[in-house]
C-alpha cells in the first residue's frame, strides 16, 4: 500500500511539475526580466563592440516641443548624424548585417535605393503595469495544443523568455509580436499608397479605430472571450470609395473561430458579413502587393506553415523613423518610383529574432516560405522575406517603427510592402499630412462602437 501510495504520489508529482514546465518559465527564469534581461525578455547588456548600446530603459519623458496627443512627434535623435551609407556600390562590406531581402531591394534599384545607417538608440519603453504583467505571463502563459492560440497571459508580453522546442519558441515570438503593446483605443487617419512600376500612385485615405481587447485595464484572459482585438476602417478619399467601412473582431485562436468581417456598401447602404478575409486573401487597397495575413507584417492563424526558430542576430533594421511622419513632410516627397525616399527612412543595428516559416505539404498559400526578422526589444516585426512556389525571393517588407512616447512604447507607422517582380510596393500608414494623426486614449469606447448594428450609422 505505501510502495503504491508513494508511486501514485511520484507520478502525480512528475505530471504536475511537467505541467508547470509546459505553462511558462520558473519563477528564478522569470526573475531575470528587469536585470540581466529588460523587462520585455531581451539582452539588456551591450553587444560586444558596444555599436548596439545597453537598454537604459527607453524614452521615458516625451521631448520638449511635443504639443500633445494626436499632434506630430518631434524627433528626439533629430541631431544624430548618419554615420554610413549602404548603396548597390559598398554592399559587399556589410552583407553579414544584412538580409536577403535588403541585398535584393539594392541589387533591384541599384542606382536609388540606399541605407543610411545611424546610430543605435534602444527606444523601447512601456508603462510600468505592462511590465508588470509581462513578468507574470513568463511564468502562466502556454501556447495552445497546436500553437494556434495561447492561455494562461493577459496585458503584456506573453512569452518575454522564449523556451521549449525551435517550433513552440518560433510560434512563442510571433505572438509575442501580435499581443504587442500599442495602446488600449487607437484613433488613426493615414493613408495608403500603391505605388506602380512608373511610380504613379492614387492615395487612398481611412480612419481606423482600434480597441487592444487584450490590454483593456482591469481584464484578464478569461475576458477576452477569443477577441485580440476590435477594428473598424472608414474610408475617406478618394470620392469613389469615401462612405464605404469595415469592421473586424480579430478572433485569438482562429481555428476555433474564424475572424469576423462586416462591410458597408455605400452604394446598397447596407451592411453585409463579409467572407472570411484571411490567409493569402488579397487586399485590394495595396493593388495587390500585401494579403490579408501580410498585414501589420503578419496576423492570423499559423497552421498552414511549420514554424522554427533560427535564433538571435544582428542585422539593420528601420527605427526611429520620425523624419517619414514629420511636420510638413508632403507625401510627394515620400513616395517615390520603386521605393519610398531614403533620405527619410533612419536604419539601425539591432538584434533580432529570426523567425522561419515553411509552407506545410498539400497546403496552399502564395507564399512558399517567409522570414520574420523581429525586434528583441518591442517583438515587432521588422523585416519579412516572402519566397515564391519556386524558392525564389519574391516580396520584401519592412516596417518602420518609432517610439510613441504618449503611450510609450515602440510601433510601425508605416508598413512598405515590395512586389520585387513586378517593382511595385505599397506604403500603409502614411500620415504626415494629417493634422491629428494618431490619438490613443485610455478609456475605451461603450459597448455599442464595435456593433455590426451601428456600422452602417457611424459610415453615413
Amino acid at each position: 500500500m505505501k510502495k503504491t501510495s508513494a508511486l501514485v504520489s511520484g507520478l502525480l508529482f512528475m505530471a504536475f511539475t511537467s505541467l508547470q514546465a509546459q505553462a511558462g518559465v520558473s519563477k528564478t527564469e522569470a526573475d531575470k526580466l528587469g536585470k540581466s534581461l529588460t523587462p520585455f525578455g531581451s539582452i539588456k547588456e551591450a553587444n560586444k563592440y558596444n555599436i548596439i548600446p545597453e537598454w537604459t530603459g527607453g524614452i521615458t519623458k516625451i521631448p520638449e516641443g511635443f504639443e500633445g496627443n494626436g499632434y506630430p512627434h518631434v524627433d528626439p535623435f533629430a541631431d544624430d548624424e548618419i554615420k554610413f551609407t549602404i548603396d548597390q556600390k559598398s554592399v559587399k562590406d556589410h552583407k553579414n548585417k544584412l538580409t536577403p531581402g535588403q541585398l535584393k531591394l539594392l541589387e533591384t534599384y541599384p542606382d536609388s535605393f540606399e541605407m543610411n545607417i545611424y546610430p543605435t538608440r534602444r527606444s523601447h519603453s512601456m508603462p510600468e503595469w505592462i511590465m508588470e504583467n509581462t513578468k507574470k505571463n513568463a511564468v502562466t502563459a502556454k501556447l495552445s495544443e497546436n500553437g494556434s492560440g495561447f492561455e494562461g497571459a493577459y496585458g503584456g508580453t506573453p512569452f518575454p523568455i522564449l523556451h521549449g522546442t525551435s517550433e513552440e519558441k518560433a510560434l512563442q515570438a510571433m505572438w509575442n509580436h501580435l499581443t504587442r503593446w500599442r495602446g488600449i483605443f487607437v484613433i488613426k487617419n493615414s493613408t495608403e499608397a500603391s505605388v506602380q512600376r512608373s511610380g504613379a500612385y492614387t492615395p487612398i485615405t481611412k480612419q481606423y479605430e482600434i480597441l487592444f481587447n487584450y490590454h483593456k485595464p482591469g481584464g484578464s484572459y478569461e475576458d477576452l472571450n477569443n477577441i485580440l482585438f476590435y477594428f473598424l476602417a472608414f474610408n475617406k478619399a478618394p470620392a469613389r470609395l469615401a462612405g464605404g467601412a469595415l469592421l473586424i473582431y480579430e478572433t485569438l485562436d482562429q481555428l476555433k473561430e474564424e475572424r469576423q468581417v462586416w462591410d458597408y456598401n455605400k452604394g446598397q447602404r447596407r451592411v453585409r458579413r463579409a467572407p472570411n478575409l484571411a490567409y493569402d486573401s488579397p487586399i485590394a487597397s495595396s493593388d495587390n502587393t500585401r494579403t490579408a495575413d501580410d498585414t501589420d507584417m503578419y496576423n492570423g492563424a499559423p497552421d498552414r506553415y511549420n514554424w522554427e526558430y533560427v535564433g538571435l542576430e544582428e542585422r539593420y533594421i528601420p527605427y526611429n523613423s520620425y523624419k517619414v511622419d514629420a511636420e510638413g513632410v508632403l507625401y510627394s516627397d515620400l513616395v517615390e518610383k520603386g521605393h519610398l525616399n531614403p533620405d527619410y527612412i533612419r536604419w539601425e543595428l539591432h538584434r533580432v529574432h529570426v523567425v522561419k516559416a515553411k509552407l506545410k505539404e498539400g497546403v496552399r498559400h502564395i507564399y512558399k516560405e517567409r522570414v520574420y526578422y523581429i525586434d528583441e526589444d518591442s517583438w515587432g516585426i521588422a523585416l519579412v522575406d516572402q519566397y515564391d512556389q519556386y524558392d525564389q525571393l519574391w516580396r520584401v517588407s519592412t516596417a518602420l517603427t518609432k517610439n510613441y512616447y504618449e503611450l510609450p512604447g515602440v510601433w510601425a507607422g508605416v508598413n512598405v510592402y515590395h512586389d520585387l517582380d513586378a517593382k511595385r510596393y505599397s506604403a500603409n500608414g502614411l500620415s504626415s499630412e494629417e493634422r491629428r494623426a494618431i490619438l490613443f486614449e485610455d478609456e475605451p469606447p461603450g459597448s455599442r462602437h464595435f456593433k455590426p448594428a451601428s456600422l452602417r450609422r457611424r459610415a453615413r
